[in-house]
């Protein structure tokens, strides 16, 4: 049982369950319990891609370190499902624990020495204790937290504390899940020997952090940016962070004394619309945006391409999800980087924001609407589902109550009245960016929105020249954008090294863990944490300051990789994928794997 002696708050729980069975609350429960007795912990959520009857699973993993990936093993196991109960086996760890409903007998093929398998009867004890038969089935995975807290002991005051805070309004329901835990708890507490190896301590009340999904965190960016419209169509995994926005608005935008809604969320009939209504509704001066994920993208391409040469500011919230085509709706990856870059045909290049957890989703929400007025383009917010969906601990959301949107260039009636001519798109300043004005704010700055062929001066052409002229200034508008989007973070190594890794978005927490690993092995590499393209000056320079540079990504075609060859000079031969891209969050251990390999290929090389 050596995997899991001395596993006190680190450890991984896993529960396997069947979707719609209410499972849902009971493992938020488990994890907001863990959360209230000061342990760092992080709830992943995989799940099927339809509404009920199919295998679901909830992994909490604690660890004392603040460690957020995923961290590739199991320690206790809850079997609730009959279906999977051979895979679930399969994945505990050696030395780990196994729990399942002992109502039924278990097939006895189905057992290993290396393990402790512990039953309970959760169904009998519930059958036994409620009559309503719906309720049985609810209770029976309530009932499980009960056992849970027993084995791995979950402070059981803390338990019936958020009960309490979650009913409130409700006592009896209060009374109902509370008799089921005792139920689980008591079993538990008298048939084994409690606590398990692998168990909780109270570290603490986890003050200044919160516990929040990547969505509902950029749902309030979004609003404290100062959006207004919303336009989408549903879309797993992005859904949630309109579901938020609206939350949000009807709490804070609307008025309570009129009820007059300051704000506008439209379900478009696809995405393209949404994308059209998005790009209006920026055009005469609101903060829009739409949420999607790749297929999206692929569908709003059109207008995207539009936006980006008539020159409108316009929000794009990508949650990326596994593809091509449908793909996996309900698995993460970090697919879109291509897509998101380039989206459109012809030349086009978009900015990018990457947050690598919910605390980055709201800074950035915020952040992504004042560059995309500043730069007058449309700008992607690039999350993912296992940022977006699942439940992360990150510190408190802070705000400052000066910030005030930037709205970039924009001349108002004052401005213009000083002027003996407005022009859309003549560069005045040097920087690529032309001023703007917005509609029906005075007739001098009225002008034709063209994404046909256009000049400097807003007039339709066909001429060589002067569309080359446009499409140059563009440019000169991309170099600026280097300047203005979020800067890269260093990590140095504590030694001086030649090696370097370079990483985006939710990859950040498995770089970490991994780095740590890698140092008790006594290898040393300098992290950099991408988190915009364009790529500012310090990514070129690191690029080029390093002889062996691991770049983590998951995808399978290396899209950072690739970008990263496109956008800097002479760097193929120093750049080493490391990829993971099965639809699962990546652990550390894949990036401990890919960068070991690579330097034992090396070293074997060298020495032959």
């Amino acid at each position: 049982m050596s995997a899991t002696q001395s596993r006190i708050n680190d450890f991984v729980l896993k529960i396997a369950t069947v979707n719609g069975t209410g499972s849902a609350s009971a493992n938020g429960l488990l994890m907001k319990a863990l959360f209230r007795m000061g342990v760092p912990v992080t709830g992943k959520n995989l799940f099927p891609s339809n509404i009920q009857g199919l295998p679901t699973w909830y992994e909490i993993r604690a660890n004392h370190a603040g460690y957020m990936s995923a961290s590739g093993r199991v320690d206790v196991m809850v079997a609730m499902n009959v279906q999977t109960y051979q895979k679930d086996l399969d994945e505990v760890s050696p030395g780990g624990f196994l729990v399942y409903d002992s109502t039924w007998p278990r097939d006895r093929q189905l057992y290993r020495e290396d393990i402790t398998v512990l039953g309970v009867p959760l169904a009998k004890l519930c059958n036994e204790a409620f009559s309503v038969a719906r309720i049985r089935i609810l209770m029976k995975n309530v009932a499980y937290v009960g056992a849970l807290a027993a084995l791995m002991d979950i402070d059981l005051d803390v338990i019936k504390t958020l009960l309490e805070e979650t009913f409130a309004s409700k006592p009896k329901l209060v009374e109902s899940n509370l008799k089921a835990i005792m139920l689980g708890y008591d079993y538990a507490s008298e048939h084994f020997t409690c606590p398990l190896p692998a168990r909780a301590e109270t570290m603490g009340d986890n003050s200044g952090n919160i516990i929040i999904t990547g969505n509902e965190a950029t749902g309030l960016g979004c609003l404290y940016a100062g959006a207004t419209v919303g336009a989408w169509y549903p879309i797993t995994p992005s859904t949630g962070v309109m579901d938020s926005f609206t939350d949000y608005c009807r709490r804070f935008r609307t008025d309570p004394e009129t009820g007059d809604k300051n704000y506008c969320i439209i379900q478009a009939e696809d995405e393209l619309a949404a994308a059209g209504m998005v790009i209006g509704a920026n055009w005469v001066g609101a903060r829009a945006f739409t949420p999607t994920s790749g297929p999206g993208i692929s569908l709003m391409s059109e207008f995207i391409g539009f936006a980006y040469y008539a020159e409108i500011p316009s929000v794009f919230i990508d949650v990326q999800r596994v593809g091509p085509s449908t793909g996996m709706p309900t698995r993460t990856q970090q697919c879109d980087v291509m897509l998101c870059a380039y989206a459109s045909h012809g030349d086009t290049r978009h900015p990018i924001l990457f947050p690598a957890n919910p605390h980055e989703c709201f800074e950035m929400a915020v952040a992504v609407f004042d560059l995309a007025e500043r730069l007058q383009t449309p700008v992607f917010l690039a999350s993912d589902l296992d940022i977006g969906m699942n439940d992360w601990m990150v510190p408190e959301l802070t705000w400052d109550d000066s910030y005030r949107p930037d709205r970039g260039k924009v001349l108002g009636p004052e401005e213009l009245k000083k002027m003996e001519r407005f022009v859309r798109y003549l560069d005045v300043d040097g920087d690529g960016i032309a001023y703007r004005t917005l509609p029906g704010e005075d007739p001098k700055g009225a002008y034709f929105v063209r994404g046909s062929g256009h000049n400097r001066y807003g007039a339709y052409t066909e001429d060589s020249d002067e569309y080359q002229d446009i499409m140059d200034r563009l440019l000169v508008k991309w170099e600026k954008a280097k300047t203005m989007v979020p800067d890269a973070i260093l990590s140095k190594a504590k030694r001086k090294t030649g090696l370097g890794i370079l990483a985006f978005g939710s990859s950040d927490g498995a770089v970490i863990e991994a780095r740590d690993s890698l140092e008790a092995e006594g290898i040393f590499a300098d992290y950099l944490r991408i988190r915009a393209f364009p790529f500012s000056a310090e990514v070129v320079e690191f690029l080029h300051s390093h002889e062996t540079i691991f770049v983590v990504e998951q995808n399978r075609d290396a899209q950072m990789k690739s970008l990263l060859m496109l956008e800097a000079n002479d760097i193929a031969d120093r750049l080493v994928s490391v990829l993971h891209y099965n639809g699962l969050p990546i652990p550390s251990d894949c990036v401990v794997q890919g960068v070991t390999e690579h330097l034992k290929k090396v070293k074997k090389e060298a020495v032959a």
